[in-house]
Parts: C-alpha cells; sequence; structure tokens
C-alpha cells in the first residue's frame, strides 16, 4: 500500500440490478448471473493528503459477467467537473486501490477489475435522502438513477428493510430501496425495479471508519 493520508465522508449510494438486498451483500451469486450496477458518493468533508475533497462527487459504473469475487469487471469512473486537476488527480488514485490496505473496498475493486475505462469529467445533479429512501443522481448523457422506497406488493405502502454489516468493508448501516438506472457511458444498460443501498459512510485507507 502507497502512504498516503485521506479520507472520505459523505452520503454513499449503490444501484445495480440484482433483487432487493443485492446478494453479492451475502456472498451469493448475483440475481441474473451478471452484475450491473453503479456506485456513487457526495463527499461532505474529505481530503487526500492536502489536497481538500469536500463538496465533489463521484461515480462508477460496473460490469461483472458472474459473482464479483470471480473478477473481469469492467469499470468507468466519472468525476465531478468542478474538480481541479489536482484534485481529480487525488479522486483517481483513491479509486485506483493503490492507497488502501489489503481487503478495503477500493483494494478489492482494483483485484476484480480487468478493464478500467477513462474517466468521464460531468456536471451532477444529486439528492439523497436516506431515512426517507429516496434519492436521484443525473450525470447529463452519461447516467440517471432514481431511488424510491420498496412498495408493499399488496397495499402499495412504502416498505423499509436495513442490512447491518458491522464488518462490512463498504457501509456498516444501510437502508434498503428501488433503484432505476440508465447508463450511457461506456458501459450501456439500463435496469428498473433494481436494488438499492444508501448510507452514510466514512472511508479510510484501513477501511470503513463508520
Amino acid at each position: 500500500m502507497a502512504s498516503a493520508d485521506w479520507r472520505l465522508e459523505g452520503e454513499w449510494l449503490k444501484n445495480c440490478n440484482c433483487a432487493f438486498g443485492c446478494p453479492c451483500d451475502f456472498n451469493a451469486r448475483p440475481t441474473n448471473g451478471e452484475c450491473e450496477g453503479l456506485v456513487a458518493m457526495r463527499i461532505t468533508k474529505g481530503h487526500f493528503n492536502d489536497v481538500s475533497l469536500d463538496g465533489l462527487h463521484f461515480a462508477v459504473t460496473v460490469h461483472f459477467p458472474g459473482p464479483l469475487h470471480e473478477g473481469n469487471g469492467d469499470a468507468q469512473p466519472i468525476l465531478d467537473e468542478r474538480a481541479s486537476p489536482e484534485q481529480r488527480d487525488a479522486l483517481g488514485a483513491i479509486l485506483s486501490g493503490e492507497n488502501s490496505a489489503e481487503g478495503t473496498l477500493f483494494h478489492i475493486f482494483s483485484l476484480i477489475v480487468t478493464k478500467m475505462h477513462d474517466p468521464v469529467l460531468a456536471p451532477f445533479e444529486f439528492s439523497f435522502d436516506k431515512d426517507g429512501r429516496t434519492a436521484r443522481m443525473i450525470v447529463p448523457g452519461v447516467l440517471e438513477t432514481e431511488v424510491e422506497p420498496i412498495k408493499n406488493p399488496v397495499t402499495g405502502e412504502p416498505h423499509r428493510a436495513q442490512v447491518l454489516m458491522p464488518e462490512g468493508f463498504e457501509h456498516r448501516m444501510a437502508e434498503i430501496a428501488s433503484s432505476n438506472i440508465r447508463s450511457m457511458g461506456a458501459i450501456r444498460f439500463q435496469t428498473s425495479g433494481g436494488h438499492s443501498s444508501l448510507a452514510h459512510v466514512v472511508q479510510t485507507p484501513q477501511g470503513v471508519a463508520a
């Protein structure tokens, strides 16, 4: 692991084509055999060494032909166009996994992604309400996703479920919801009524701090 002092705190979104609950969180196979989805974050407070990352967004779209642990994945980073060259380099250094301990989120990601597409710089529209289980992210011409509560199939009333992962490398607790995705970048796909995890997270080189 390279030596770097970094920290990301903020609102974390994971949407994918799996059924509610995301089998990957339970070391099970993807619902449909393959994984198509995204992770995204609005950084409320963050830094990489002496470079501030406060207020920036990033997302990564992914495609895996099978279970994530089998690798062979494609990924494309999408970075906030407001980021300076130094901030872009800082985000890239974090996402690369080279500055994270073994077994942490970004390190694992670096091992299972075979093809990393060139990053996209674009504006973000991002809204997030973890307790309400709603979110919306638009990166014009590149990525769109909406999140809403899971609906009771009989009454139509909002349904609430949480996942607690005391040793999770992505988050410690997430609200589970329903998502739609339209990915129009290098990794193109569309999903409807798939899984969503919404969480407040703190990521560090040693893994999840909160």
